[in-house]
């Protein structure tokens, strides 16, 4: 990610232009100095420059140590980067804890731990694409657990994470600890990153949003057969990626950065296809151990997804 965006500065220097215009035609007609009309654009171009300056404040900090033990622990592909990359991603991390705006039911504290498990799931989506950036607008909201359509906390409910195109992204916190804990291919963080980079002005359709224009028609063919695989039960991914294309892209998300070589070993197109879209491969090199799980039994996660999947 970058700390200065191009995007951001265009956008504050034709605002102050026009306004400024404006401003100055005014100030003019009721015989007041036009400077003013400067400095009104100069105080817009520097609200505009707040989010640079707020990375930059970031990035000079040093990055905690209890911080990286976190993300050496949790994140495989962490630990193969060399120095410099290693940095970029503690960077990109810290970019993300500054940006985004955390909240939670109350009750519930927002630990480091929490943020840092949702600020290195971008970093680690975002690693082979300085150039891209984390959606703009959604606030990280923590549920104590899951729930249902409405919001409402409920044993039975299913729901461990949801996001709107303009809304906040809602985490369950047990959920987004479990994520985390094993390379299983259940990360809700991941999951509902990947539907971030999946929406549009109606909503998450399956095709990511920054995907090459070129691509789209081949990727649409290619989701419409990993879901036909899905139903047939001729998949690693489970059932519910067969609920629609953009449920179909999180679930593959999951297993792209939890379980590369699962996922390459049994659907390579698609393993393919994420290679490109995130300019990443994060199989480990051949003959390191592979995605090791702390327990053979299943994780609270699965257990639970696999239930559903059965009722």
């Amino acid at each position: 990610m970058r700390l200065l965006r191009p995007s951001d500065l265009t956008f504050s220097f034709v605002l102050a232009g026009l306004v400024g215009l404006v401003a100055a035609v005014l100030l003019g007609r009721f015989g007041l100095s036009p400077w003013w009309a400067f400095v009104g654009g100069l105080f817009l171009v520097g609200l505009g420059a707040r989010r640079s300056l707020r990375r930059w404040r970031a990035v000079r900090r040093t990055f905690p140590e209890p911080w990286r033990d976190w993300v050496r622990v949790h994140v495989p592909l962490y630990r193969r980067l060399d120095a410099s990359a290693r940095r970029r991603f503690e960077r990109d991390t810290q970019i993300v804890l500054a940006d985004q705006r955390f909240e939670a039911l109350e009750g519930i504290e927002i630990t480091d731990e929490l943020r840092l498990s949702v600020a290195a799931g971008a970093a680690l989506m975002l690693h082979g694409r300085p150039d891209w950036d984390l959606p703009r607008g959604h606030t990280i909201l923590f549920y104590p657990g899951t729930f249902d359509d409405d919001y409402d906390l409920d044993e039975v409910a299913t729901y461990d994470g949801m996001v709107h195109p303009q809304g906040p992204v809602v985490l369950s916190v047990p959920a987004v600890k479990a994520g985390w804990a094993r390379a299983d291919g259940y990360n809700v963080v991941l999951h509902e990153l990947a539907h971030l980079f999946d929406f549009e002005a109606t909503g998450a359709d399956g095709i990511p949003s920054l995907m090459d224009s070129s691509s789209i028609k081949a990727w649409q063919t290619l989701v419409r057969e990993e879901m036909r695989k899905v139903k047939l039960g001729r998949s690693v991914l489970r059932r519910y990626a067969s609920t629609n294309p953009a449920e179909l892209f999180a679930v593959s998300v999951e297993q792209f950065f939890e379980r590369p070589v699962r996922l390459q070993r049994h659907h390579p197109d698609l393993f393919d296809a994420l290679v490109a879209l995130f300019n990443l491969d994060p199989r480990p090199p051949e003959g390191e151990e592979d995605e090791p799980m702390a327990e053979d039994r299943p994780s609270l996660m699965a257990r639970r997804w696999s239930a559903s999947d059965d009722a």
